[in-house]
């Protein structure tokens, strides 16, 4: 969980940091290349594959069952269908990174 007042990296904040890190790469090509891979994920899930990304961690779809609700205003139950959501699961070597950054960071 992240605190809510805790900074986030946006698409274009990834598309800044690529063409800042690659100079022969215009900002264009770094717009175009995080949108490649952005959307190959993407239609990787919808397909129901399993992406794995060695040293950063794994996504994949999970599915929840249909099951009945309640409708808070009403009070009245309400069928929710099933549904298939993204999951993301970071490798060792990521969750090893950021708890080494993080406690570098605090003192």
């Amino acid at each position: 969980m992240t605190a809510p007042d805790a900074p986030s990296m946006t698409r274009s904040d990834l598309v800044e940091e690529l063409a800042a890190r690659f100079s022969q790469l215009t900002h264009r090509d770094a717009e175009f290349a995080v949108k490649t891979i952005l959307d190959a994920m993407s239609e990787a899930l919808v397909r129901g594959h399993r992406i794995e990304i060695r040293g950063f961690g794994s996504f994949s779809i999970n599915r929840r069952p249909p099951r009945m609700g309640r409708n808070p205003r009403s009070g009245e139950s309400v069928h929710i269908p099933e549904k298939r959501v993204p999951h993301f699961k970071p490798g060792k070597a990521l969750r090893e990174a950021v708890d080494k950054r993080t406690a570098e960071l605090r003192g």
